[in-house]
């Protein structure tokens, strides 16, 4: 890691009329880590994703990708300057091949001189489904899905990926494969920010973990910091009664 950040969000907010979705919210992510953001369910993570890569306008605060400003920015531009985003659901162009899927991707994206055609077999290669290059996506099984949806991000040149639950309903052989896929993808060079709710994968992969409340950013730190800090525990476990009847 370059200790460099490579996206920062300084006092992020998004109000949804009466609903604050998220709150005050700052962070910086070092380029070439591998960072996850996790919460219980409707602690705002996913709004937070939209609000990185332009797909919502934030209330207030400020986004910055290598210290420029993309907040308010639309999609588009955004990937243009080399964030690529990848879905939990997968929604493939199913009658094309593995391969044209991820070169529509190497198509798109980070603005500049390209090689779609190596592009392609790099990113087949980084996600694992370099075997299944010719095969329909319509074929795949819902893990090869998820490394389908890294592939066709990682193509479009990104410096920064987002992925969102890639290990979401994978069984252990397929989490570990993914886990895989993610070391490889920051072992070439792009930084890893990844929403994840499986606890196991998170702990394994990252490098730091920021947690995510009602809104609020609640903990900042190292895997270890984070599954012994207290209000973690109350986040995700609740709090003990106070008294007990004997």
């Amino acid at each position: 890691m370059s200790g460099e950040p490579i996206l920062r969000v300084e006092a992020l907010t998004k109000r949804f009329r009466g609903l604050l979705a998220i709150s005050d919210v700052s962070f910086a992510v070092a380029a070439g880590s591998i960072t996850s953001v996790i919460g219980p369910n409707g602690a705002g993570k996913s709004t937070l994703f939209n609000l990185v890569t332009g797909y919502l306008p934030p209330t207030a605060g400020q986004v910055f990708f290598r210290d420029r400003s993309i907040t308010g920015m639309p999609t588009n531009r955004i990937a243009e300057l080399g964030i690529g985003r990848a879905f939990q659901i997968a929604r493939p162009f199913r009658d094309l091949s593995v391969a044209e899927n991820v070169r529509i991707g190497a198509l798109f994206g980070k603005a500049g001189p390209r090689d779609v055609a190596r592009t392609t077999r790099d990113a087949l290669a980084l996600a694992g489904l370099d075997g299944l290059a010719e095969e329909p996506a319509s074929v795949l099984t819902v893990g090869q899905l998820r490394h389908l949806e890294v592939a066709r991000a990682i193509a479009t040149r990104a410096e920064l990926l987002l992925a969102d639950e890639p290990c979401a309903g994978l069984n252990p052989t397929e989490t570990a494969a993914m886990i895989d896929v993610l070391r490889r993808v920051r072992a070439s060079g792009v930084t890893v920010v990844l929403v994840e709710h499986d606890m196991p994968s998170v702990m394994e992969v990252s490098d730091r973990v920021l947690v995510l409340e009602s809104g609020r950013l609640i903990a900042d730190g190292t895997p270890a910091e984070v599954s012994a800090n207290s209000q973690v525990i109350a986040a995700y476990l609740g709090t003990p009664d106070a008294a007990q009847d004997p």
